[in-house]
């Protein structure tokens, strides 16, 4: 091969890349921009309406809205990183946008599950929920998600199943404190956010949740000493 044959392979590839990772930016920034979107409109709907486990849920229309605008402010920022590597590996303009429907749509199903469930609960309930939710993320199949969770996947629908997997017993634990509370609401995404990005490590990852179980003891023990478990007279 010439030398500007070379040089004009080098300068494609070059062009290449520029345009993978623009398109990469680009896509991430649209991905958090639609979180912080999600999270204005989650507080706004969520404005007041918590009563710790008292707290009901409304209609079901109003709940899926809710806990879909919940999950897209909550997860879709540790979703950034996946959304770099789906644009980075140069897939149709379309990949993104089915990715993220298709992972929101996963957390949707559960959020519908999670409905005809759900019961106002007195502390007791709540704090043996939190205790378990704790418990859980010791177990191998939490970890076994939280690592698949961090890994490049064919689809949204996949990796959300994995996310789901992960992070089920935090989502539990915010139900059990107060599925309406902006407070607990952000609590749960740090951790989230942080299980995300962090890679798992005893270290950190068994103080957690040795954390999340004393939670829980203290909600039996001294509910009123736990922020927004007891509803305001």
């Amino acid at each position: 091969m010439s030398a500007t044959a070379t040089r004009a392979a080098a300068a494609a590839t070059r062009a290449t890349a520029t345009r993978a990772g623009t398109a990469a930016t680009t896509a991430v920034l649209a991905t958090l921009a639609l979180a912080a979107g999600a999270w204005v409109l989650a507080i706004h709907q969520m404005n007041e309406m918590s009563m710790g486990g008292m707290t009901g849920l409304g209609s079901l229309a109003f709940f899926v809205g809710l806990w879909t605008a919940m999950m897209a402010a909550m997860m879709l920022p540790g979703v950034a990183p996946a959304v770099w590597n789906q644009a980075q590996a140069g897939r149709r303009l379309t990949a993104t946008p089915l990715f993220l429907a298709s992972y929101l749509a996963l957390w949707t199903l559960v959020g519908i599950a999670i409905y005809p469930l759900y019961r106002p609960h007195e502390y007791v309930v709540a704090g043996a929920v939190v205790m378990a939710a704790g418990i859980y993320e010791l177990t191998p199949i939490k970890q076994r998600c939280r690592r698949r969770c961090r890994d490049t996947v064919r689809s949204g629908f996949e990796f959300g199943i994995y996310c789901v997997g992960s992070t089920i017993g935090l989502m539990l634990m915010l139900v059990a404190l107060g599925v309406m509370s902006v407070a607990w609401m952000a609590v749960v995404a740090v951790l989230v956010l942080g299980q995300k990005l962090v890679p798992p490590r005893a270290l950190i990852d068994v103080p957690v949740a040795l954390a999340v179980v004393g939670l829980g003891i203290l909600m039996v023990a001294a509910p009123a000493s736990v922020p927004g478990l007891m509803p305001t007279m």
